[in-house]
């Protein structure tokens, strides 16, 4: 059963291809074609699934799943391996974001990052190394959406400019207070998506706490949901640096409490005592990243991490999906769903058609619990949210399209993202998030 805040539930078991055909997704969450035991998507005999990115580490998981996705962007076209381009809001232009391991004072500590370092410092990013570089698509207050504006968009001038491998993204500061919650989420996906395409890696980032404003700074952990959402739902890397800053004194920021601090001797010294800063931090989170996405694609290595649980279940009312974990973040498509049990939820004296495909997942609190949950669509999908106490229209507890923030007892609950339907059904990908208040 899941507590708030508690990480992990029992009843985890790996997913066996034990003869059956497996389906696997590629990193643009796409259903590929089935492969049978044995075939590429399998590993050491175990089925290569989606990996779940668990809140906790620093770092998401490389999995063989993760790797081979990657590989398969990269083999959309051939970029620099020795570029990255940043994009971002002024945490990333502030010239203590890697610019220190450009040349001035760097102190590793004893890490073995200094041939990644190298390699990188080597690349020529329009004229200047990647880590000096002032990128075209990182700007002084900007919120996401401002990459992706205008023809060419600054992103795509900045893919073009460099012809980078790897792109480190990173916004939601200003973003927090300017756009609505979904537009946040979907403007991300985008980016993942743009990059993707050209056959970029990105590298996303969860943003720091706000220290400026503690209602504000409330929020920060259900947008970084978000983040998660978009990380895990095209397979790509994610660095939490809001979880590595949470519990540092003043969340490792300056004096105006919304950028990070940066230690006296430099932002690239990554001892002990320098790690107290903001981004001091950061710079060992990407570095590290960068260190890991290299010793793959570049060295030619395997995959660092072994395969987590998958999520279990099916998704449909006989085979729920199981919610493992608070917070929780996944990412389906109805359009693949052949359940249409519900349609109207009396319950919530609701007369919208919701008699599209559904897809369902099962929660177990041991504890009394204030849930919000969060579902972001794009384009002419429309997909609403619905919790239930049991599978039964009159069974509703809370429904809505974006969000649901309930008070639930003790025990089982359904969670269901259903299909709106007009003139048409709208069908389509969707990201959930459920965190705890």
């Amino acid at each position: 059963m899941v507590g708030r805040g508690h990480a992990i539930v029992t009843g985890l078991v790996l997913l066996c291809a034990c003869g059956d055909d497996v389906t696997v997704i590629d990193a643009r969450g796409d259903a590929g074609s089935p492969m049978p035991d044995g075939s590429p998507g399998t590993d050491g005999g175990m089925a290569l699934h989606p990996e779940p990115y668990v809140p906790g580490p620093a770092h998401s998981p490389l999995t063989p799943y993760v790797v081979e996705s990657l590989r398969a962007v990269r083999a959309r076209g051939a970029h620099d391996d020795a570029v990255f381009a940043k994009v971002g809001d002024s945490i990333t232009v502030s010239n203590q974001f890697l610019h220190c391991f450009d040349g001035s004072t760097v102190e590793l500590d004893g890490r073995p990052l200094q041939p990644v370092l190298d390699h990188f410092a080597a690349g020529d990013a329009a004229g200047s190394s990647p880590f000096g570089r002032e990128s075209l698509a990182a700007v002084v207050g900007w919120h996401a959406g401002r990459a992706l504006e205008g023809s060419p968009t600054p992103l795509d001038q900045e893919v073009g400019a460099l012809d980078p491998s790897f792109a480190l993204v990173m916004f939601g500061s200003n973003d927090i207070g300017i756009v609505a919650f979904e537009d946040y989420a979907n403007n991300l996906l985008d980016i993942a998506d743009r990059l993707l395409d050209e056959g970029i890696v990105p590298i996303f980032s969860t943003f720091p706490p706000r220290g400026d404003d503690a209602t504000v700074n409330a929020e920060v952990p259900f947008w970084n949901l978000a983040v998660r959402a978009v990380a895990e739902a095209r397979q790509v890397p994610l660095v939490d640096l809001h979880g590595a800053l949470v519990d540092l004194p003043a969340f490792g920021l300056g004096p105006d409490d919304l950028h990070p601090s940066s230690f006296a001797s430099g932002a690239c010294v990554l001892t002990s005592e320098a790690l107290g800063d903001g981004y001091n931090v950061r710079n060992l989170l990407t570095a590290e990243a960068l260190a890991r996405v290299h010793s793959i694609f570049v060295d030619g290595g395997a995959a660092p991490d072994a395969p987590g649980a998958p999520l279990i279940g099916a998704g449909t009312h006989d085979d729920p999906w199981v919610i493992d974990r608070l917070p929780f973040t996944h990412s389906a498509s109805t359009l693949f769903s052949e359940e249409r049990r519900l349609s109207l939820y009396s319950g919530c004296a609701s007369d919208a058609n919701e008699s599209g495909p559904e897809l369902v997942y099962r929660l177990e609190l041991d504890a009394p619990a204030t849930l919000r949950l969060n579902v972001f669509d794009r384009g002419e999908t429309d997909i609403d949210l619905h919790v239930l106490s049991a599978l039964e229209e009159r069974a509703c507890v809370a429904r809505a399209h974006r969000e649901i923030e309930v008070s639930l007892a003790a025990g089982t609950h359904w969670v269901v993202l259903d299909t709106f339907v007009g003139a048409r059904e709208l069908a389509g990908e969707y990201l959930l998030t459920i965190g705890a208040r």
